[in-house]
């Protein structure tokens, strides 16, 4: 029987040198969890980022078709974790057990679907110009480009996804996948859940003979000494805005500035459109509610921002939307600081005079109650910084447009989002042209007919978008897609074919398909 141990994780090996203790707590009572985890010292800070820094060029150098064993066995212990972890994760963080089996699945799905990447091989990039001795007026060498792993990526767990975005999630997955060893840093909220898994994720590395340091996870306060470490050369991030953007500046205040890909904050707006609403205003009421109340509202996906036109049609949904908020239950948050945020930003939003309670009561205990709030149109037009906050859990502002050019003009004040959600019917789909070309700028996800919350682990996934959404709006944090934020090109000129790595040698022993002198191939060349 797996036991927590409450040790940081460093080359394969517990360690706990560290006199400060900490706890993990029961989300739903708040009592303390029996267990004790030792926050890292600087001294363990540093073997881990070194232990990492080791096992780089061990991994990058091993066959893909190596990594994607690894990642695949990962999935196998995390599939293998009994009822026992559910419950523990469950007390940890108070989601029902069915979303954690779920949760599980995703994450040992997305460790699955990135081995079957490794196997493809387009994550190589690899490009062949074969050189032109007889080009006028001067010759071309022969020049060939393919992408490695960065090097060690610290990785910072995320508090809502205790298992898809935390110790084996997305990030992590992404950056084994690229071949570069993990440092995690372990959320306070879920520290329980993180040492079940981190046990399974190293168990996955001895089974599979990877190097000691392929993956290390530390508890405590350790994200700026990681974060400015000279072995570190990427960061991995789900969490605040004031967070994300903390490590940023860190990472480029650094002798060595290295890039920060932080997943930060977004409100996610949903447009209702007038013939939508026409047709089905009281259903799309109810599904937007579902969304809203989804989990909590714990999802940097939750639609914190309804903006439609006035009409007739326009006030019944309104009037529909709020009675269906007002009918949701309260419901327990992740931990007593998600609780604490949540009420702060209802705090704020109840006090500015350009906005009005539509549904929800005082906040009482210890569990968050829904809202709704309806927003003056001018707050967006003019930028209000309030209007643009995300308010982490179970609530939504309801704007409304005098009209189309109103409603075109509101979109211009909206910073960047992870998503855009456009309620429409076919008959309006030839008025939205200038509407989808702005919403392209400001997003990373443009959905039809549906509702933000809920991502997809697939290749086509973008979950990303323009700052504030993340740091860097050219990747995404889910999907294989995401892999791409922990490689860089590297390119060889006349280089011997004996010396070329597989994936750029003449023969192609790796089968994979090249782009040679611009065209898509897999043949020997």
């Amino acid at each position: 029987m797996f036991e927590v141990s409450g040790h940081n994780y460093i080359a394969g090996e517990r360690s706990a040198h560290g006199a400060q203790t900490l706890h993990s707590h029961d989300a739903s009572t708040g009592e303390a969890l029996p267990f004790s985890f030792h926050g890292a010292t600087p001294e363990e800070v540093n073997a881990a980022a070194q232990a990492a820094a080791s096992a780089y060029p061990v991994l990058r150098s091993l066959p893909a078709e190596r990594r994607a064993q690894f990642l695949e066995a990962i999935a196998t212990e995390l599939d293998a974790l009994d009822e026992r972890f559910i419950a523990l994760v469950c007390r940890e963080t108070a989601l029902p057990a069915a979303r954690i089996q779920g949760e599980r699945a995703r994450t040992s799905g997305q460790m699955r679907l990135f081995a079957q990447t490794l196997r493809r091989g387009d994550f190589y990039g690899a490009r062949i110009d074969r050189a032109q001795p007889e080009r006028k007026p001067l010759p071309r060498t022969d020049l060939r480009q393919y992408r490695i792993g960065l090097g060690p990526v610290a990785v910072f767990g995320a508090s809502n996804f205790p298992l898809a975005f935390s110790t084996a999630g997305g990030d992590t997955a992404a950056a084994l996948a690229a071949g570069c060893p993990v440092v995690f840093k372990a959320h306070s909220g879920h520290m329980a859940t993180a040492d079940y898994v981190a046990d399974a994720i190293v168990r996955a590395a001895e089974k599979t003979g990877m190097p000691k340091g392929v993956f290390n996870m530390l508890y405590g306060s350790v994200g700026e000494a990681l974060v400015k470490h000279p072995a570190i050369q990427a960061v991995g991030f789900t969490g605040s805005l004031r967070g994300g953007r903390a490590l940023c500046d860190m990472a480029a205040a650094r002798p060595q500035p290295i890039p920060v890909f932080a997943e930060m904050s977004s409100i996610n707006p949903v447009l209702l459109m007038r013939d939508a609403l026409k047709a089905r205003g009281e259903k799309i009421a109810a599904e937007l509610t579902a969304s809203v109340v989804l989990g909590a509202g714990q999802f940097c996906t939750n639609p914190g921002l309804v903006v439609g036109i006035r009409s007739p049609e326009f006030t019944a949904f309104q009037q529909r939307f709020a009675q269906l908020m007002n009918e949701q239950p309260a419901q327990t948050m992740l931990n007593s600081g998600a609780l604490k945020s949540y009420c702060h930003g209802l705090e704020n939003l109840a006090a500015h005079p350009g906005l009005t309670r539509l549904a929800g009561a005082e906040q009482q205990g210890n569990q968050a109650r829904p809202q709704l709030f309806k927003a003056d149109v001018r707050l967006l037009l003019e930028g209000d910084e309030l209007l643009q906050e995300e308010v982490f859990g179970p609530t939504t502002i309801l704007v409304e447009a005098a009209d189309s050019n109103e409603l075109l003009q509101a979109l211009h004040g909206l910073r960047g989002q992870l998503t855009a959600t456009l309620i429409v019917e076919e008959t309006e789909l030839g008025d939205l042209a200038e509407v989808l070309a702005l919403l392209e700028q400001k997003v990373g996800r443009v959905l039809f007919n549906g509702y933000p919350t809920g991502v997809e682990v697939c290749e086509a996934m973008v979950h990303g978008g323009p700052y504030p959404a993340t740091s860097d709006a050219r990747g995404t944090s889910v999907g294989t897609l995401s892999i791409d934020r922990f490689l860089r090109p590297v390119c060889y000129q006349n280089c011997p074919d004996a010396l070329l790595p597989d994936a750029l040698k003449n023969a192609n022993p790796l089968n994979i398909a090249r782009l040679v002198d611009g065209v898509s191939s897999t043949r020997p060349i």
